[in-house]
């Protein structure tokens, strides 16, 4: 894949040029700032970006908020964001679609391999600590690449925990909820049954109840799937 890389790190920044260029991937950029980035974007437009959500100069959502113009410009690059912390709001914005933006078919958005529907590109949330389990990370950054989803297993097991008083999430088995955080990980029906060991049509089943009990069965437009994990994140 063409890959550029958006880290003010210069360690970790040199690190993963040096991972990506060993397993095959071309690192067309490697910048250290939300302005280049954008401007790497637009000269060079990547199969996928691997941005820091902090980077100068505040250190504050720089990285996020040009990953959602990536989105926004350019829905056929994949968007892989990495943080320190888990941050819901941050992994909620990203895998909301931007409703002025692109959708269905529109602009290249259902060309890439993989894709599941609707204006979603691949997009994808990670803790960086999770990039030192490389294996991980080169997995989210394939998914990513295919135009599919990649959250850190951190951030589903966070959001698993809160209270679930007002949550509609609630009416789920806790079968149910552990399939949902599988897909909220970006994982496909074949992947969750060899996960949680059961058979695929079992999955299959289980995700059908999800539609059901979210009120998604009928659904058009937007992938029910990505609708699902909308609820997920956003509940």
């Amino acid at each position: 894949m063409r890959v550029i890389l958006a880290e003010d790190s210069t360690l970790l920044r040199e690190g993963l040029v040096r991972l990506l260029a060993e397993e095959g991937h071309e690192v067309l950029a490697a910048v250290g700032d939300a302005e280049q980035l954008l401007a790497a974007v637009e000269a060079h437009t990547p199969d996928v970006v691997v941005a820091d959500v902090r980077m100068p100069p505040t250190h504050t959502d720089e990285g996020l908020r040009a990953a959602l113009e990536i989105r926004r410009r350019r829905p056929e690059v994949g968007v892989l964001v990495l943080s320190q912390y888990v941050e819901k709001r941050y992994a909620t914005e990203l895998l909301t679609p931007d409703p002025e933006g692109p959708q269905g078919a529109g602009q290249g958005a259902g060309r890439r391999a993989g894709h599941q529907g609707g204006g979603h590109q691949g997009v994808g949330y990670l803790l960086k600590d999770r990039v030192v389990q490389v294996d991980e990370f080169l997995d989210a950054l394939e998914r990513v690449g295919r135009g599919r989803a990649a959250f850190d297993p951190e951030v589903v097991r966070q959001l698993l925990a809160r209270s679930s008083r007002t949550d509609p999430l609630s009416r789920l088995t806790e079968r149910e909820r552990d399939v949902l955080g599988e897909m909220a990980q970006g994982h496909t029906n074949a992947s969750i049954a060899v996960h949680l060991h059961v058979s695929q049509s079992a999955v299959e089943k289980h995700i059908n109840a999800i539609f059901d009990k979210l009120g998604l069965t009928g659904t058009t437009g937007y992938s029910r799937r990505v609708l699902a994990v909308l609820r997920y994140l956003g509940s």
